[in-house]
């Protein structure tokens, strides 16, 4: 799968297109796949490192996670032994935030939450 990384903070050029292995879900995930990503604000500061302070959080000289993006939109490929909530097929939306960063990543795991109608 593509996806785009960050390694370092700074502008858009610190940006990477790579290669990833698809992954596969454990048993209270959902494998995505991810149709529309949004970055909004946060990742945007996220990138840059800024304000200073939230380095203490995202990891001081470099980021800790490399993903970034936090709105997506897709179809559930796959789901893991556990999960009851969905079903492959099922069109979904959420947030990722810190745990599951993810910008023009064409497949995502998640951890599998509640429905909601």
């Amino acid at each position: 799968m593509k996806a785009i990384q960050i390694t370092k903070y700074g502008s858009p050029d610190v940006l990477q297109l790579t290669e990833l292995e698809k992954p596969t879900p454990k048993e209270s995930q959902v494998l995505v796949k991810v149709y529309a990503a949004a970055a909004n604000p946060l990742d945007w500061h996220k990138m840059r490192g800024e304000p200073f302070i939230a380095r203490l959080a995202e990891g001081f000289f470099k980021p800790k996670t490399s993903g970034k993006g936090a709105d997506i939109a897709g179809v559930v490929e796959a789901v893991g032994s556990k999960v009851t909530e969905f079903i492959p097929g099922d069109e979904v939306l959420g947030v990722c935030g810190i745990v599951a960063p993810v910008i023009d990543r064409t497949y995502l795991l998640g951890q599998a939450g509640t429905r909601s109608a």
